[in-house]
């Protein structure tokens, strides 16, 4: 039998809702993160999780399951969705085909730096994107920092786009993506998180594209000694609810996680300041050859069929996308 994304949210839900393998979480709040142990969304998630717990009395009894053991993101997003799991942290990457106007997010180089982007996303544009998502079943509580994304690969360093040609590179489940590799000269090729480390090692793939922290505690930096400093990608994340879960609230819990998770929001981003910084310092002692692509020009040129074929496709998006650029 197949497991589609329904089936599999049911399972997990009967699984988490009292068999003997978890009791204490039988009646509580479970939520789902790709990330590791110690990286900066998981410490973050571990205090809202805290947090809730202690301003609602336990009445939540909120967990949170880390290193993607519930799924890979598009299934975790379902499960969200059909309230199998209450909460969760998710790229916005993934979820274009769920929430067509959170498409522009993935846009590349729309933002000029990871501070416009908090202020847009803390702002009335924000809410804009928020409203889009709950009526799609995620009620958007506060946005994580996932820093600016860049190639890496095993072969050579890209200085050019010319550099990119016929490199097979590891993208996330969105067109967009696979266009703006397209564009560049390389191959796409949309591939679970999970699957990339083995496939760089094997040669199934040349290179991804990740930030720094990712590149680190994924360990990718082992088998593809190349990263290309180009931020050709900076895309929030958001600490998302299930409206059904969040619906079944008092308004006094409502505002008590609402408060966690601006707060989980907060310190999600100085950490991953810090840990930017301490993930290149680790990448620069194991070997691994940074270079700081010069002209970004020539990357942002090769990326207007990109904005026109969109923008063609999403005419009522054209004046956001302006907007987002014009934010200071």
């Amino acid at each position: 039998m197949k497991i589609t994304p329904i089936i599999r949210a049911a399972l997990v839900g009967a699984l988490l809702s009292g068999v003997a393998a978890v009791p204490s979480f039988a009646a509580g709040w479970r939520g789902w993160n790709l990330q590791p142990e110690g990286y900066p969304n998981t410490t973050a998630l571990e205090q809202f999780v805290k947090d809730v717990n202690s301003t609602t009395g336990g009445r939540l009894n909120a967990q949170v399951f880390n290193g993607g053991v519930l799924g890979d993101q598009p299934d975790a997003i379902e499960q969200v969705r059909a309230g199998a799991l209450d909460f969760a942290d998710f790229s916005m990457g993934p979820m274009g085909p769920i929430i067509p106007a959170t498409n522009v997010l993935s846009l590349p180089y729309l933002f000029n730096g990871e501070d416009q982007m908090h202020r847009v996303m803390d702002g009335a544009i924000g809410k804009e994107f928020s409203a889009a998502m709950e009526k799609q079943g995620l009620v958007a509580l506060a946005w994580f920092d996932a820093g600016a994304r860049s190639f890496y690969n095993t072969k050579h360093p890209i200085e050019t786009p010319a550099d990119m040609k016929g490199l097979k590179l590891r993208v996330m489940e969105n067109d967009l993506y696979v266009q703006m590799v397209a564009q560049l000269g390389g191959n796409a090729t949309p591939m679970a998180y999970g699957e990339v480390y083995q496939s760089l090692k094997t040669g199934v793939i040349d290179g991804a594209e990740n930030n720094f922290p990712s590149y680190d505690s994924s360990n990718h930096y082992q088998v593809a000694k190349y990263f290309s400093v180009d931020d050709h990608l900076i895309i929030p994340e958001c600490l998302c609810v299930s409206k059904i879960s969040w619906d079944k609230l008092s308004p006094a819990d409502q505002a008590a996680v609402q408060t966690a998770a601006t707060a989980a929001a907060k310190a999600q981003r100085d950490l991953w300041a810090k840990q930017v910084k301490a993930s290149e310092a680790k990448m620069i002692a194991a070997g691994v050859k940074i270079n700081e692509v010069k002209n970004k020009a020539d990357f942002q040129k090769a990326m207007d069929p990109v904005y026109a074929k969109f923008e063609a496709a999403n005419p009522d998006l054209k004046a956001l996308i302006e907007e987002i650029k014009a934010t200071k």
